[in-house]
């Protein structure tokens, strides 16, 4: 099924119609509707099947703790620290994109460039899954990331194969997500509640759940560069088909 519950007919109208969610119901998500959707995941594509991915599925009284902890650092003026570092600079076209997007999203919400207050409300709904009722967290080995000759992106890359698998699948159950790198800000408090071993390098959390649609934000659509501006062809007639 899509986001609103129609059928979908084909793999391309399942890629035209995900997009992130960032205001969610707090129905739960059936452990059975969890299972079935990380199953047929597990079917992403990885360098020479190495599959490194590695999940935390956090709901309950654990996500809420995450959550009060995030939102205490963050108001705490504690500085992040993630694993995998987040951008420091922003180069054309990628700030105007990143930049475009938020404007959309403020403006959706009504929020002023001089309403301080809720701007920084609306800041922290990242760090609180946007209200999400579970989390997927993906990490992986450290040691396989960095290596004695050098970083190894590789497993990185596999767990944004994986990640897309996750997030299009959902929609055949009704479910929105968001993948967030926000949500890993703060390893360490990931670390400690969800006993995760430091040996693990955390990549990024994935929100999921039922899509609230009367939640304004979630009208928005994103845009998309076009084609012709990303890509260049090679051998090819366009006046042949």
């Amino acid at each position: 099924m899509t986001l609103k519950g129609c059928f979908i007919m084909n793999v391309t109208e399942c890629v035209r119609q995900r997009k992130s969610i960032r205001a969610f119901k707090s129905d739960l998500v059936p452990y059975r509707t969890l299972r079935e959707l990380m199953e047929s995941a597990l079917r992403a594509p990885s360098w020479a099947n190495t599959q490194p991915w590695q999940f935390a599925i956090v709901s309950g009284c654990k996500l809420e703790e995450i959550r009060q902890e995030y939102v205490k650092n963050a108001e705490a003026g504690v500085r992040g620290n993630p694993e995998l570092a987040f951008p420091q600079e922003y180069p054309e076209p990628f700030d105007s994109r990143r930049r475009f997007l938020g404007r959309k999203i403020y403006e959706l919400k009504g929020i002023g460039r001089q309403d301080v207050a809720e701007r920084k409300k609306w800041g922290l709904q990242g760090l609180k899954l946007f209200e999400a009722p579970c989390c997927i967290y993906i990490y992986i080995e450290r040691s396989f990331c960095f290596q004695a000759n050098g970083l190894n992106l590789w497993p990185i890359f596999d767990c944004g194969l994986i990640a897309e698998n996750i997030m299009l699948l959902a929609l055949e159950y009704g479910l929105g997500t968001i993948p967030e790198a926000a949500a890993a800000t703060y390893p360490d408090v990931l670390h400690r509640i969800l006993e995760i071993p430091d040996t693990k390098l955390i990549v990024l959390g994935i929100a999921i759940g039922y899509p609230d649609w009367d939640n304004i934000v979630n009208k928005l659509q994103s845009e998309r560069a076009p084609l012709d501006n990303l890509t260049r062809w090679y051998g090819f007639n366009p006046d042949s088909d």
